[in-house]
């Protein structure tokens, strides 16, 4: 723990590039410069900048060379992203003035709000005979209700997969990789969520459905048990050759959540942690955030520190507890080694909307949330504090409100935060936080400003540190 709030950089000085993932002999048809290069034509875009995850940055000299050379247009090579890599950076892809992104590697496929994108996953192989067999030894009966999903480097192979399965299982169901929202309302059953579209025909809906995950174990998968808990996951590792039952316990992972559950309640002051710049709907989850906070009582700070990690979130000791606005896939961090705990908008709703019922679907795109989503739930009226139901922690033990303030009024009052500086009339903005983080920074030592007496300057010790000049003679 010690560690987690300072380092001094070796770690990162030391980090070496594994070995890239595309056949070196083959880069047109891992990264598919074909369909890239027909994207870039057909659009029109002179600017282009090409997204890399770590693993990936050793091909994209070469890649935006090539690039170059097809297409005509300036392509800039994106590495080190704002936030997390399997999002889209379009802040960085604006700092170039790009009009289209290319987005390479693993993708959470969050939709984007302002900038054209192609997402290249990278055609990672996939031994389909055995991963065949592995699916028959897991589910040995031909008439199991399946849905397989993927990761997104594993979709290219998920046709020819299908085409082996289909024949013995009848009931088995290819989940398809979609970038972006699909256009239309969803049909009876069908399920859309990460990118992924499926139309489940089981009796009893997903719920009598078991998931077969085709990829490593990570966050992808960690999203998708967390999900659809009711329903038993199974996966295969193409990188080991090894299927397994998985025995997560998705419950232990679930009790965790609800205790931070508790602890957002317990919280006064709410940090909100910007996770994204480009995922749509951000600002309006962020307005949402604000209002639900306002309305339970508790003051809230937003803060955009980039990639948060324990040294930058321990400077806000006044903080209780953090929400953070992140994709989906990057929503569910481990806040174990952080001094304060980090929840999910999701999570914070549980805590502050009294209306909000725990009902077992975990949900962790916040799009979801807002007005005119399949999951948005009303906040109830105020009521006056005496009527409100007393509550009582079950962390400290302590009695806590859970009635709701009156909403802001839509005319609000003058705005008492800007005050006259001095006689030309300047203003200065008067901000509590900033007021509160003054009076406990350090100040350093007392100045004395006029009361030190003046001496004059004396000649030091020479030399370097380890031999001093005058080393191991008397000082006068």
């Amino acid at each position: 723990m010690a560690t987690a709030f300072s380092s001094d950089g070796e770690a990162a000085l030391r980090r070496e590039l594994g070995p890239t993932a595309a056949p070196r002999g083959d880069l047109d048809g891992f990264y598919e410069t074909d369909r890239a290069a027909a994207f870039v034509r057909d659009g029109g875009f002179r600017k282009v900048a090409l997204q890399f995850p770590d693993e990936l940055l050793a091909d994209a000299a070469a890649l935006a060379a090539r690039m170059e050379e097809a297409t005509g247009a300036e392509m800039y090579v994106l590495g080190d992203t704002t936030y997390g890599s399997c999002c889209v950076d379009e802040v960085a892809a604006e700092h170039v003035g790009a009009e289209a992104v290319l987005h390479y590697g693993p993708a959470c496929l969050s939709p984007c709000r302002k900038l054209p994108v192609l997402h290249i996953f990278g055609r990672q192989p996939l031994d389909i005979g055995h991963c065949t067999k592995t699916f028959r030894d897991l589910y040995p009966d031909r008439q199991s209700h399946v849905v397989v999903l993927s990761d997104v480097v594993y979709a290219h192979a998920m046709g020819d997969l299908e085409q082996e399965l289909c024949p013995e299982y009848p009931n088995v169901i290819f989940s398809r990789v979609v970038c972006g929202d699909p256009p239309g309302p969803a049909l009876p059953g069908e399920e859309r969520r990460f990118g992924r579209q499926f139309l489940v025909e089981a009796p009893g809906g997903l719920q009598d459905c078991a998931m077969f995950y085709v990829g490593a174990e990570g966050l992808a998968l960690t999203n998708f048990m967390l999900t659809w808990n009711r329903c038993p996951f199974s996966s295969f590792d193409p990188t080991t050759g090894c299927g397994r039952h998985e025995t997560l316990n998705v419950n232990r992972a679930l009790m965790r959540r609800l205790y931070l559950v508790e602890r957002a309640r317990d919280a006064h002051v709410v940090g909100i942690l910007v996770g994204t710049l480009g995922v749509a709907g951000y600002l309006a989850v962020l307005q949402h955030l604000r209002e639900l906070l306002h309305r339970a009582g508790k003051r809230s700070y937003t803060l955009a520190v980039g990639k948060p990690n324990p040294a930058k979130l321990a400077n806000f000791l006044e903080v209780d507890i953090f929400v953070l606005v992140a994709c989906a896939q990057n929503s569910l961090l481990d806040s174990s080694d952080f001094y304060r705990p980090i929840v999910t908008p999701y999570e914070l709703e549980l805590a502050c909307n009294p209306a909000r019922e725990w009902t077992g679907n975990y949900l962790t795109d916040f799009r979801d949330l807002l007005p005119g989503a399949c999951a948005h739930v009303e906040l109830p009226p105020a009521i006056p504090a005496a009527e409100a139901i007393p509550d009582i922690s079950l962390i400290t033990g302590e009695m806590r409100a859970t009635h709701l303030c009156e909403p802001p009024a839509s005319q609000l009052p003058p705005s008492t935060t800007l005050a006259c500086r001095d006689q030309t009339r300047a203003l200065a903005e008067i901000s509590p936080a900033a007021s509160f983080l003054e009076s406990r920074s350090w100040r350093g030592l007392e100045q004395r400003l006029g009361q030190t007496p003046i001496s004059k300057a004396m000649q030091g010790r020479r030399g370097i540190a380890i031999a001093y000049e005058d080393e191991g003679r008397e000082q006068p």
